[in-house]
């Protein structure tokens, strides 16, 4: 697909997330969403069909409430980058990979439609753009979804799978960059809101600390740190020189990042009992 190059001032070609869900946000019903991120809101999304190019189709894992959930990424080049994204269980997904699994040309635009059904479920219609033709394949208790899914990606071009050939569906596990697993695990440790995780990343211009120099990962860290002790110090110089002495300069002089943040954790909490 050639499409023209718009030159002068533009946004960040960033991907537009589309949720699939069925609700109502302020009297408006939506089967699918987009997200705002900093105010935390739900974007009702009137139309119920997208049409493009299936360029990509991917798992990915996003972690919620501390568990992780799979997802499946179906993303879509239109007049933006769209990213579909539902679990891997729903209704939406195995409908629309029933479709798809009949596609044999994915260089031609396809209607992709979300469509409400009973008790909050989401379903997908798939439409060849060009014919207006509904495809449609019978549904089977027997389908194996993971080679279903190898197989569209098989087509659309994927360098490797990451889908195992096993009747249950199953993700060959991909190995965590350390800076991801750093945030992670110091995050859960302070019980420090994932949505300003997020919302920090954001205004990094990234959604992930991999991408990020570890200069700023550090910075984030700190600023978790901080937040956590906040309410618990009124001492804020002691708070951050505390954190420099026992956090920062011990990491590295060697020390293991999360056993430095505990026993800083410790010595703030005890501050506070004798301030007490």
């Amino acid at each position: 697909m050639i499409t023209e190059i718009k030159l002068g001032l533009c946004n960040p070609p960033k991907p537009i997330y589309l949720y699939v869900n069925q609700g109502e946000v302020d009297g408006e019903s939506y089967v699918w969403y987009k997200f705002n991120i900093s105010q935390d809101k739900k974007i009702p999304v009137t139309q119920r069909a997208l049409t493009g190019y299936l360029s990509e189709l991917r798992l990915t894992t996003k972690e919620f409430k501390g568990k992780d959930n799979l997802k499946l990424d179906i993303i879509v080049s239109a007049d933006e980058l769209y990213v579909i994204r539902t679990g891997v269980e729903t209704n939406f997904a195995k409908s629309f990979l029933l479709a798809a699994s009949l596609v044999q040309d994915f260089s031609k635009p396809l209607i992709i439609v979300a469509n409400a059904g009973d008790e909050n479920t989401v379903f997908c219609n798939l439409y060849d753009a060009a014919t207006k033709t509904k495809i449609y394949r019978e549904w089977s208790r027997d389908l194996d979804w993971a080679t279903i899914i190898r197989d569209i990606q098989s087509l659309l071009g994927s360098a490797s799978s990451t889908i195992s050939s096993t009747p249950k569906l199953s993700v060959v596990p991909q190995p965590v960059h350390p800076q991801d697993l750093r945030i992670k695990n110091i995050r859960t440790l302070l019980d420090y809101p994932l949505d300003l995780v997020r919302e920090w990343l954001q205004f990094q211009d990234t959604n992930s600390p991999s991408q990020l120099h570890i200069s700023k990962i550090d910075e984030l860290v700190k600023t978790m740190c901080l937040a956590w002790a906040a309410n618990k110090c009124n001492h804020p110089n002691y708070v951050e020189s505390s954190y420099q002495n026992q956090v920062g300069d011990a990491v590295a002089n060697g020390a293991d990042e999360l056993t430095a943040i505990k026993n800083w954790m410790q010595q703030v909490q005890t501050v506070k009992t004798g301030a007490s």
